[in-house]
């Protein structure tokens, strides 16, 4: 196992259960026990743990335990990766659009292809995504970045925002339900998404199935302001049926 997934595993294991201990990781990924201490010390360094006696704890950077960038980039990728190959169909030549900074949307940066299109963002990552595709220009909001996230949020992305105008916003969440609707785990992220809907036309959210029927903690927006939700095969029909009832086109990605 690479440094790097190894580190991801780490991360894994603190979300599920809140703390570990050095000798645990050490038999779980087969390797010594110096070298667990390396990868803590590591990942404290990089604020993504605090290290204790004999182990380490999870970060709640806030109230809501937001999960790290990190961690959520290894989950249900396969999903992500059809979600946001299904999207594509709706983004043409010349269109303006939003991406915020899901792990979805990285997705979907990730397989643009390099046409004339305008992307506002307020993702670092995904701005880094795009950077090498020349015909596409990117507009960052700017703002005061979240290393949990790596996005751009609190009042200078909210004004950056309400000073365009988009066809279409690709939005992730961390929950989407008919009757709690679009909601989010982190209210500043929820007030940079809640804008990022008034500016747009078109507002399609890109939810994988664990997100579906989930409400979090932060209400964004109701689910009837959402004009299309593209779901993944696990999703079921039921649950497509409800959102189809509120007048949200549905797609289920294959």
């Amino acid at each position: 196992m690479l440094p790097a997934e190894r580190h991801r595993a780490i991360l894994q294991h603190l979300h599920a259960r809140g703390s570990i201990r050095v000798k645990e990781l050490s038999q779980l990924f087969d390797v010594t026990e110096e070298t667990v201490r390396r990868d803590l010390h590591m990942l404290e360094e990089e604020g993504k743990l605090r290290r204790s006696h004999g182990g380490a704890v999870r970060v709640d950077e806030d109230m809501t335990n937001e999960i790290s960038y990190l961690i959520r980039e290894s989950e249900h990728v396969p999903e992500k990766e059809v979600i946001a190959k299904t999207a594509l169909q709706f983004i043409g030549i010349g269109d303006r659009i939003i991406l915020d900074a899901s792990t979805t949307a990285l997705h979907l940066a990730n397989v643009l292809p390099d046409m004339p299109l305008t992307v506002l963002t307020n993702s670092l990552k995904v701005a880094l995504e795009l950077s090498g595709k020349e015909k596409i220009e990117v507009i960052s909001t700017g703002g005061i970045l979240r290393s949990s996230s790596l996005s751009y949020v609190g009042p200078m992305a909210e004004d950056s925002l309400s000073k365009f105008h988009v066809n279409k916003a690709f939005l992730s969440c961390k929950g989407i339900h008919t009757l709690h609707g679009f909601t989010e785990s982190n209210a500043l992220q929820a007030l940079v998404k809640r804008k990022m809907i008034d500016i747009a036309d078109t507002v399609i959210v890109l939810a994988d199935h664990s997100k579906i029927q989930v409400q979090d903690f932060t209400h964004v927006a109701d689910a009837r302001e959402v004009d299309m939700l593209i779901t993944d095969s696990e999703t079921n029909e039921a649950d497509l049926t409800a959102f189809e009832q509120l007048g949200l086109r549905v797609l289920r990605a294959d």
